[in-house]
């Protein structure tokens, strides 16, 4: 079982393009899908030179909507910014996997980079926390990821089988789509934590080796990867929500899509609570597993003490007969072993008989 942690990234200067990632061999490829209610258009595999080709002979009405897999080829980076007029603070901001997710405005773009998980694996038990940016720009959204992922395979058959209503809706509904798809996957990954956490609870009860401790660490430690990734999520959120509420417009998204946000805000507060209810069961599974261990002891530590009780009498009488002097009158006794033997039997259990009475065992 793997451990969850962030990655340790060195920082990087402003408006300087510097790719910091774990994936340098990844292969590159972008995705081209232009689309309205009456229909759309995929391309796959297409150089920068003939996607700018298509978008400039595509309707401006129509929502486009560009994905990068692949973030180490710097010039393509500075091509794909130069072509939609974006600032080169910004696509270095898509390389800075060192910063929390955050949303920037600067001249009508909208930047929004995000802290997602990508889908649990059951057999490595593993949670992998991976940033994924976007940028909107009148009626087109840009998503970068730095390795191919299924995490948007469901919108994009949304979009090739207009079910739902991404079809019909601006490109603000298609990134409110995409984040959505993005809380999906932080409940699918926390219904399989939590199925680990109840295991653990399980075993506190019953197993009494280290093991235990070091698998709840590590369940807590993933939880709380998760919540980081989590909370300023919901900040951002919430103050997109906030638009809504003043009736403002943020761009390029509407009114009518701004409210969506407000509804993934919701579902960020539902994950919140369900990391701390499965953070407290782990709190519970560590007291618990602790008092088990005390009470343990002190059950073992309380067998010792009477056996030394009974003995204790026992070893009193031995030591008595076994001074080994000449004038005492009992060793010359026919019966006196038998006696002694009796009278050592009739103390156990008067002295067992005591401890029942006063119920200490």
């Amino acid at each position: 079982m793997k451990r969850t942690k962030y990655k340790k990234i060195r920082k990087l200067q402003p408006n300087f393009l510097e790719y910091s990632g774990s994936f340098p061999d990844v292969p590159i490829s972008m995705q081209l899908f232009i689309y309205d209610e009456s229909g759309y258009v995929e391309y796959n595999d297409l150089s920068m030179r003939e996607i700018e080709t298509v978008l400039k002979s595509s309707d401006p009405a129509a929502v486009k909507w560009f994905n990068l897999h692949g973030l180490h080829d710097i010039t393509l980076l500075e091509e794909i910014g130069n072509f939609f007029s974006i600032e080169s603070y910004i696509m270095a901001e898509i390389l800075n996997f060192s910063r929390r997710t955050h949303v920037e405005e600067l001249d009508e773009v909208m930047f929004f980079s995000v802290k997602a998980i990508l889908p649990y694996s059951d057999e490595e038990e593993v949670v992998n926390i991976e940033q994924i940016s976007f940028i909107l720009k009148e009626n087109i959204l840009l998503s970068f990821q730095e390795k191919r992922g299924a995490i948007f395979n469901l919108i994009r058959e949304r979009i090739r089988t207009k079910v739902g209503q991404i079809r019909k809706r601006d490109v603000g509904y298609l990134l409110y789509g995409m984040i959505d798809s993005l809380t999906d996957n932080f409940f699918i990954s926390l219904d399989a934590i939590e199925d680990r956490v109840e295991q653990v609870l399980v075993d506190s009860r019953s197993n009494y080796q280290n093991e235990v401790l070091i698998r709840i660490e590590e369940l807590t430690q993933e939880l709380n990867d998760i919540k980081r990734a989590v909370t300023p999520l919901k900040e951002v959120l919430y103050n997109l929500s906030q638009q809504y509420e003043k009736k403002d417009d943020l761009f390029v998204i509407s009114k009518s899509s701004i409210y969506f946000f407000a509804r993934l805000q919701f579902k960020s507060t539902e994950i919140l609570d369900q990391i701390e209810y499965n953070l407290n069961k782990l709190d519970s599974a560590t007291n618990y597993f602790f008092s088990s261990q005390s009470n343990r002891m002190n059950e073992i530590m309380k067998v010792l003490t009477i056996v030394s009780v009974i003995f204790i009498p026992l070893t009193f009488i031995v030591g008595v007969y076994g001074m080994n002097f000449e004038n005492m009158p009992e060793l010359k006794s026919v019966n006196g072993y038998y006696f002694t033997l009796g009278a050592m039997v009739l103390i156990v259990l008067v002295m067992i008989g005591y401890f029942k009475w006063r119920k200490w065992f």
